[in-house]
């Protein structure tokens, strides 16, 4: 491969290392949250209070970091320019920090009519009045976010990523702490775990800033051109997020009339989702972002445009097997990990069920975290930003439809929210791949194509092994049966796979040697 891939496929190996045990540490947290409360009314009370603190950080911090700040942080850097890249992060830090601490004054003050108008209207007025108390806890760790998300960008534009992939492992055993204080402190305990985790986000990365020269200005920056740069890139992006956030809004708003259960449900199985996504995608593309911008900043694009068919191919490659087995293998997997305490087979079955229409949009997500970066790249937030608002308007009609269908029908109407993602998801995918070709000039579509179709040849031999492999154990554990089912599945796919000549596949044992040897 190319220098560029060595890079991504180096810095995405850290990050992927850290984030599998971030996701350990994030399924030990989820396993004591369903323990001590279960599919209950006190944890739907928490992830719709904990849905406001997630908006604000995602919609300031997370658009500026994502879309504007890392490309033209990364542009000075390349330029040699530390003094004007130090400036940047000052201005940026500074109206970041105030923009948040303003909002969740105000969200604090607001918190009555934003729990009964918006986050929770189905609630019963004790289930509201817990949501608000939760709610203007919590908000403290938006403000903390948005610093920390802004010290992780200042990383990743300096190609270094462990500090950043270690800061969400703790964040998880911060809220860890506060499951277990639940005896103590009730589903409140959640809400000061949550910002403890998030102090720690913060504090673990600080340490890595004095090897960087970092300077911090106590300064707006608002004369400082390349803020308002990051500003005018940061727009577009943000009124996409908040699209993207009404939608999760809306759900929460539907679930809410659902039966009791339905958003921790709905919840659960997100988060179980998000568990591969994180390992595979969101960890290549925050790899792969400085390089893609670095490359940009040079005129690199025909470098750029096979960094971005490479890194496609291996999204493709690891993405198609895991959502494959979250299919099949749901409900040995919820069993295993959360049926215990308060979570009953009831929850259980709740979980499942959203997860079996989450899975199928696995593919989907994780190729849009990573085509979204090459926009970015390219200093373009409108386009990722255009495409998103339609696929999460259209999903929005979606949810309202297929809810109202699978109710009639005698089915659980959260499956209908999770279905209704998944496919204005793929279409997401179709479309942002369509654009960044064209943009680039193509994206090797006869590669890629191949890659793809070696990829899904694996895919039906996991598929056949892992539905035989069910029929030969149905009455067995579920730490059987899920385990053994993973491996299974995982082995057989990549045998296949490799059989079949698919160069991922093949690359994996020779990049595992390599790392040994270091």
């Amino acid at each position: 491969m190319p220098n560029p891939q060595h890079r991504i496929a180096r810095a995405a190996g850290v990050v992927m290392a850290a984030f599998v045990l971030s996701n350990i540490a994030g399924l030990a947290r989820q396993i004591l949250i369903a323990r001590a409360f279960g599919a209950s009314l006190e944890l739907d009370a928490y992830y719709a209070a904990i849905r406001l603190p997630d908006i604000l950080f995602t919609l300031v911090a997370g658009g500026a970091l994502g879309s504007a700040f890392i490309p033209l942080f990364s542009g000075f850097l390349a330029r040699d320019d530390r003094a004007g890249a130090w400036r940047l992060a000052s201005g940026v830090t500074t109206l970041v920090f105030l923009t948040l601490t303003i909002v969740g004054g105000l969200a604090a003050i607001l918190a009555p009519l934003i729990v009964s108008r918006i986050l929770a209207p189905g609630f019963s007025p004790a289930a509201q009045a817990l949501t608000v108390s939760l709610l203007r806890l919590m908000l403290a760790s938006s403000v903390i976010f948005g610093v920390s998300g802004l010290v992780m960008g200042i990383h990743n534009a300096h190609q270094h990523f462990l500090l950043p992939a270690i800061a969400p492992i703790l964040y998880n055993v911060g809220i860890m702490i506060g499951a277990l204080a639940a005896p103590v402190f009730g589903v409140r305990g959640l809400a000061y775990g949550v910002v403890f985790g998030a102090l720690m986000h913060l504090v673990v990365q600080l340490p890595g800033l004095r090897g960087r020269g970092a300077r911090y200005t106590p300064t707006l920056g608002l004369d400082n051109p390349a803020v308002r740069d990051v500003a005018k890139l940061m727009g577009p992006r943000v009124l996409g997020l908040a699209v993207v956030q009404l939608n999760f809004l809306i759900n929460i708003i539907l679930a809410s009339g659902m039966p009791e259960g339905s958003l921790s449900g709905l919840t659960v199985a997100f988060q179980i989702l998000t568990l591969p996504e994180a390992v595979i995608a969101q960890a290549i593309a925050i790899a792969a972002l400085p390089t893609f911008a670095d490359q940009f900043a040079r005129g690199q694009l025909v470098e750029l445009r096979a960094a971005l068919a490479g890194t496609l191919r291996g999204i493709l490659f690891l993405s198609v097997p895991s959502s494959i087995g979250l299919l099949i293998l749901r409900k040995p997997i919820v069993v295993l990990l959360f049926q215990r305490g308060h979570f009953d087979e009831r929850s259980t079955e709740l979980v499942a069920w959203a997860l079996a229409f989450y899975a199928i949009g696995l593919v989907g997500h994780s190729v849009v975290e990573i085509v979204s970066r090459a926009f970015y790249a390219l200093h373009n937030t409108r386009t990722p930003v255009a495409i998103g608002a339609a696929a999460m308007t259209l999903n929005v009609i979606l949810s309202l439809l297929f809810s109202r269908l699978f109710a009639a029908n005698g089915l659980s109407p959260h499956g209908g929210l999770a279905l209704a993602n998944s496919i204005a998801t793929a279409l997401e995918m179709i479309g942002l791949l369509w654009l960044i070709a064209r943009r680039l000039g193509g994206l090797e579509a006869r590669a890629v194509t191949f890659s793809l179709a070696r990829t899904l040849g694996g895919g039906a031999a996991m598929t056949i092994a892992l539905l035989a492999w069910l029929n030969f154990v149905a009455s067995r554990p579920a730490w059987l049966v899920g385990l053994g089912g993973t491996a299974i599945g995982g082995v057989i796919f990549w045998l296949v796979a490799a059989l079949v000549g698919s160069e991922e596949a093949r690359a994996i044992p020779k990049m595992a040697v390599a790392r040994l040897r270091l």
